[in-house]
């Protein structure tokens, strides 16, 4: 009874550590963490460049087979996340979770869900919010332009995921690249206003698909250009109460009112 008991806590101990090393290496900031780190970032590079080609992609032979594969890689990286968080059932709350377990299912279940496949982009969106993506930029000395990098990715997320819609419900019937390159030049043209009209969809829903990309595309212009020229957030934690943003000139934190003692660009 007592090597039963001897076991169970070891296995628990075992099981402790492996979450810890799971920590270090999503979290940490050591060598072998932002190796890690930069290997996670490059195969969801890698995963999102498949999931932008994945409409022009599925009637390929080993289609199913990357599917598969993708999925496998997704899942593996949402436990893992899942044990390297320190609250697991907060962690599991969060949007981004619930985003990328959405595209776990349309993995999944690809012949079921092929007409929301156009939704995977959406895990560009979520690994922009995942501190990993930005930390080389803030060891680069960069961190001020972290607001116009959310701008960019969430543009070109917008950008896709209308072109991956276009594609799916107005040019897929076998129109191959082509169909592909015209929905994302139809998607550009709408969002920039620029109106050639040498492209346009058809019927009412068309019309209404247009006109919902121009009004979030300018707003989404309009942000990444406020984001660019206003002037910024310098990301400085709080030593009281922990908020991380701050106007550039902040003497006090706005959210509990302490000291702060941000440094100057180049100190």
């Amino acid at each position: 009874m007592q090597s039963g008991n001897d076991g169970t806590k070891s296995s628990g101990s075992a099981f402790d550590r492996f979450r810890g090393a799971l920590r270090i290496l999503y979290h940490g900031s050591s060598p072998a963490a932002l190796r890690f780190q930069m290997a996670v970032i490059l195969v969801d590079l890698a995963i999102i460049a498949f999931f932008i080609a994945s409409p022009v992609l599925r009637d390929q032979p080993s289609f199913l087979w990357v599917d598969y594969s993708v999925a496998a890689l997704l899942a593996g990286d949402i436990v893992m996340r899942g044990l390297a968080s320190s609250d697991a059932l907060r962690w599991l709350r969060q949007s981004t979770v619930f985003v990328d377990i959405f595209i776990l299912v349309t993995l999944l279940m690809p012949n079921t869900l092929a007409n929301l496949g156009f939704l995977r982009i959406l895990r560009l969106w979520s690994l922009s919010r995942s501190g990993m993506l930005w930390r080389p930029l803030r060891r680069a000395g960069y961190s001020s332009w972290r607001d116009a990098a959310h701008a960019v990715v969430n543009l070109l997320t917008f950008l896709f995921v209308v072109t991956g819609f276009v594609y799916t419900f107005f040019f897929r019937e076998g129109s191959g690249i082509e169909g592909y390159v015209d929905a994302l030049y139809f998607t550009v043209a709408t969002v920039t206003t620029t109106g050639f009209g040498d492209i346009v969809l058809p019927g009412p829903w068309g019309k209404l698909t247009s006109i919902a990309t121009m009004i979030i595309g300018i707003s989404l212009f309009v942000r990444l250009a406020q984001a660019m020229f206003r002037p910024g957030k310098v990301f400085f934690p709080c030593p009281v109460c922990g908020l991380q943003r701050h106007d550039v000139d902040a003497v006090h934190c706005k959210a509990c009112g302490t000291a702060l003692k941000i440094p100057d660009p180049g100190d």
